[in-house]
């Protein structure tokens, strides 16, 4: 009896061609075969740089969306889905933003995170049932595809922007071509692998280097740092508590004691802690303050300084 064969897709990728710089780094000692790697490595910087503009078109659209009300959504599959998965889940403590913000869809769900799931990301119909009753109207989606084209996260795009919402792609093909339903295509040439195909490389660490840029700058956007501090930061461990009252101290130049009292009468809060130490008034006008504001610190210094001027 004959099997008959699974469908076969070439994909037209720089990631997928032969590196001519590595084609012997089977015959490397293990440090050569490290620096081979590191060298390409060096390479991903550069690329993201060429992209900065469209990454932040996408920080912009981000911004608008939670400043609406709205989320922000991520989808993925393989090693893209796990990074966009990771990244989510680092913005809570990091930046104390409400858990539903950011969400993550990997195709195959929680399993394919530790394991891969066969034929998860080939199911376009998969994506756009993820996203049919997660994302609503005014929602940010981010795509991420090391190839350009898997149909679970093109699916998904497509069905979010019947939806109202905004979308977004991270590429990792220049050569793929581009999905009608985009606002907005980030397209990263990293070139060819260390590894032929193996896109965890090169193409996954642009993928995280755009990931944390682009959450980072949507954070800083919407207020949740003062400067280059994390004052929005959860503390729930030891580490975090000693952390914040480091952050407190630099932002201040105040004592340890000092900003310890303001810790505790802020009740945890650093942003209250901060913007009363600053501007020198009461915990509950700071707190007002940065109701008013959005949480954003230096809006909330201003308008106090405004009514006491």
């Amino acid at each position: 009896m004959m099997t008959v064969p699974r469908q076969v897709v070439h994909v037209d990728s720089p990631t997928e061609q032969r590196n001519p710089r590595t084609t012997d780094i089977d015959k490397m000692t293990t440090s050569g075969i490290l620096a081979a790697i590191n060298a390409e490595d060096r390479r991903v910087p550069e690329a993201v740089q060429a992209v900065l503009p469209q990454i932040a078109e996408a920080v912009d659209l981000a911004t608008e969306a939670l400043r609406g009300g709205h989320r922000v959504h991520y989808v993925g599959a393989g090693t893209s889905g796990r990074l966009a998965t990771l990244d989510a889940a680092e913005l809570v403590p990091t930046f104390n933003v409400p858990p539903d913000w950011f969400v993550a869809h990997h195709a195959g769900g929680e399993r394919a995170l530790r394991q891969a799931v066969e034929n998860a990301e080939d199911d376009a119909k998969a994506g756009a049932a993820e996203v049919a009753t997660s994302v609503a109207p005014g929602d940010f989606v981010l795509g991420l595809t090391a190839s350009g084209r898997t149909p679970f996260v093109l699916g998904a795009l497509q069905a979010a922007k019947r939806k109202g919402a905004g979308t977004g792609l991270v590429s990792g093909n220049p050569n793929a071509i581009r999905p009608a339903e985009l606002d907005v295509l980030i397209a990263v040439d990293t070139g060819p692998e260390a590894i032929a195909g193996s896109t965890r490389m090169k193409a996954g660490t642009a993928q995280k280097i755009i990931l944390t840029a682009f959450s980072t700058a949507t954070m800083i956007k919407l207020g949740r740092t003062y400067s280059n501090l994390m004052v929005s930061m959860r503390a729930t461990n030891a580490k975090l508590r000693g952390r914040t009252l480091r952050i407190l101290r630099e932002a201040t130049g105040m004592s340890a004691q000092v900003c310890a009292d303001a810790l505790s009468e802020a009740e945890g809060d650093l942003k209250t802690a901060l913007v009363q130490l600053l501007s020198d008034v009461d915990t509950a006008v700071a707190a007002r303050a940065l109701e008013a504001n959005d949480g954003h610190v230096r809006a909330a210094l201003d308008s106090v300084r405004v009514h006491a001027g």
